[in-house]
């Protein structure tokens, strides 16, 4: 209940969002009219419709979203109609298509504001397609429902927070129609401009619906919006107990050994290591040394947290086939939850690799969980090579869906779960280190096995390129996704244009910011680059840069050149470039461009794409 009534108000505070502008139009097109025929049948449609794309938005795959594009053009031009025959009456009479009909049907009819079923359906059926092209700023209370329905998969609590949401933006935009109507119903009777504002109407809603085409509903105003709500949402939210659901967080990044942590659900995730505090039960803190509780010695005392979920719902299997809780018992089971592109999962993934080997035939069963945080992570022909690549040889579930993440309620990349010979989880820790108190807990849990044999000591793991451990000390840059949906400091004069392919200039960036060169598309989860000799340009503190590329559709190899300082690396050379700065994109992964060799100072570093395609999902630092 009190997650509902926060959701209501969440929807309520909408009236004040420059967001909620394209709406106004079609919503005020009834001002004067019967407010129970006329008006409440299209706020109800509009919330019904929010609520049911939203719902499948959240919890449904890429079908789900494409599906929405095609129902926001339909409802387009079903309200582009609507305008039309508001400002010009005569002219629906005149057409003898039948959706121009129905234009002129629907606007005839909510204009007389007649009695029965006749005025409700059409205002009804505007309501619908006015639900379609409503994109709410995704405040903090918004953001705490997506969340919240992205982990926890399809369900009736799902929609319920989404129709309270809805149904409080309905309630705030009644409101003002109701005080609106009246003076719009003055006007008519006391001016005769009855005309003259419907004509307005149509005008206003024409002008809606191109903004909406425009994607001005969710940039620019987005942008405005944001800043316009949030405090009043975060108060909101810090007044009522929001434990039973996680909490979104804003896209800061990882830096050192702190874990990516999930924040916007399974197609919206980031690293962000200063914002796991909170109420949220799962949000833990981003030191490592708090992750879990270190046992000192092999005699600790292991609480139980749980017994170990279904590992049911991989779309697939690596290295082994598919294992069950059950099948598992009498063992002792370590579950890495990881993905192929994260930096943090890549340094810690030599431990793991080792303790198999150490311990595998003592008793110990390692089984990694690769969670996709990427689209192109879901490619199963990808996560083969890179399991190849990394020398994995345990088995691996392909957790495309999320299922074995939601089962465990995890919320980080790299996360170790710790599983006893009874089937109950023992330990966990998130995040990179503690690597020796994570081999202690496995030799105390294959000794409480009843292993008389356990081996002792720490495993002993020389790793180099993007293996190695981070210099903790001098990692002073976060994490920076180049996506729109969680790019933060780019710093390009224009600022980005968001599906749209636009020319960019570098700008001057400061520590942390970043801008781009020549022709790119910058869409939710990366940018493209359209045209040759594109690049990007980033102030940087750390002794690694890495950056997670891709090449285009066509999958062409893509050549590129670095400099750091305007200078061939040199010396400063990551693992995938030579000398001299040449590389080139021969897949989707991550590259180190940068290892430097001296003294760790603020750089520059830059990257120019030799031929058009280059895919750029996101910086990391080491």
């Amino acid at each position: 209940m009190t997650l509902l009534l926060l959701a209501y108000l969440g929807g309520v505070l909408t009236i004040v969002s420059p967001c909620i502008l394209p709406v106004l139009p079609f919503v005020f097109a009834r001002a004067g009219q019967s407010f129970l025929r006329s008006t409440l049948p299209m706020l109800l449609g509009m919330a019904l419709a929010f609520a049911g794309v939203a719902t499948l938005a959240a919890v449904g795959g890429g079908w789900a979203v494409e599906a929405n594009q095609y129902g926001r053009l339909a409802a387009m031009a079903l309200l582009a109609l609507f305008g039309i025959a508001l400002l010009f009456p005569g002219l629906a009479d005149s057409f003898a298509r039948p959706l121009v009909a129905l234009g002129g049907r629907l606007s005839e009819e909510a204009e007389q504001g007649g009695s029965g079923s006749g005025a409700i359906l059409p205002s009804l059926l505007l309501g619908l397609a006015t639900g379609l092209l409503w994109a709410p700023c995704a405040g903090p209370i918004l953001g705490l429902i997506l969340t919240g329905a992205a982990l926890q998969g399809a369900n009736a609590g799902t929609s319920l927070l989404l129709l309270a949401y809805a149904a409080g933006a309905a309630t705030s935009l009644a409101l003002a129609l109701l005080a609106g109507g009246r003076v719009f119903a003055l006007m008519k009777r006391s001016l005769g401009a009855g005309e003259w504002l419907r004509r307005g109407a149509g005008v206003a809603v024409l002008a809606a619906v191109v903004a909406i085409a425009l994607g001005l509903d969710t940039g620019f105003l987005t942008q405005v919006s944001l800043a316009s709500t949030n405090s009043l949402e975060q108060r909101l939210l810090s007044r009522f107990d929001t434990a039973a659901a996680p909490q979104p967080s804003t896209p800061a990044m990882t830096a050192g050994n702190g874990p990516a942590m999930m924040t916007g659900g399974p197609a919206m995730m980031s690293g962000n290591t200063a914002m796991t505090g909170g109420n949220a039960p799962a949000m833990m803190s981003a030191n490592p040394a708090m992750m879990a509780a270190k046992p000192s010695g092999a005699a600790t005392d292991l609480p139980v947290e749980g017994a170990l979920p279904s590992l049911a719902g991989a779309v697939e299997w690596l290295n082994s086939p598919p294992l069950t809780a059950g099948g598992l018992k009498g063992k002792v089971v370590l579950v890495d939850f990881w993905t192929y592109s994260c930096i943090n999962c890549l340094r810690a993934i030599p431990y793991v690799r080792a303790w198999a080997e150490k311990y595998k035939d003592q008793g110990l069963v390692v089984i990694g969980v690769h969670a996709p945080e990427f689209a192109f992570e879901k490619r199963i022909g990808n996560v083969k090579q890179a399991a190849a690549d990394l020398k994995i040889a345990y088995p691996v579930a392909i957790d495309n869906d999320y299922t074995i993440w939601r089962a465990f309620k995890n919320q980080y990349w790299p996360a170790h779960y710790f599983i006893d010979a009874e089937g109950r989880i023992r330990h966990h820790h998130f995040g990179e280190g503690g690597y020796e108190e994570s081999e202690k807990v496995i030799q105390q849990l294959l000794a409480e096995a009843g292993r008389a044999d356990v081996a002792t000591g720490s495993v002993s793991v020389s790793a180099s390129g993007a293996e190695m451990a981070s210099n903790e000390a001098d990692v002073h840059s976060p994490e920076t996704y180049l996506g729109y949906e969680r790019a933060e400091n780019f710093v390009s004069p224009g600022g980005a244009v968001e599906d749209a392919a636009s020319r960019y200039e570098p700008g001057m960036p400061r520590l942390n910011e970043w801008g781009l060169s020549g022709q790119w598309t910058i869409g939710k989860e990366h940018a493209a680059l359209d045209a040759p000799d594109g690049g990007i340009t980033y102030r940087f503190h750390a002794r690694d840069l890495h950056l997670v590329l891709g090449p285009g559709a066509d999958g062409r190899p893509v050549r590129f050149r670095v400099a750091i300082d305007g200078a061939p690396p040199g010396a400063d050379r990551g693992i995938d470039v030579d000398a001299e700065g040449n590389g080139t994109i021969t897949g989707q992964r991550l590259y180190q461009l940068i290892r430097q060799s001296g003294p760790i100072k603020d750089r520059t570093f830059e990257i120019t794409f030799l031929d058009a395609g280059a895919q750029a999902y996101a910086f990391t630092f080491g």
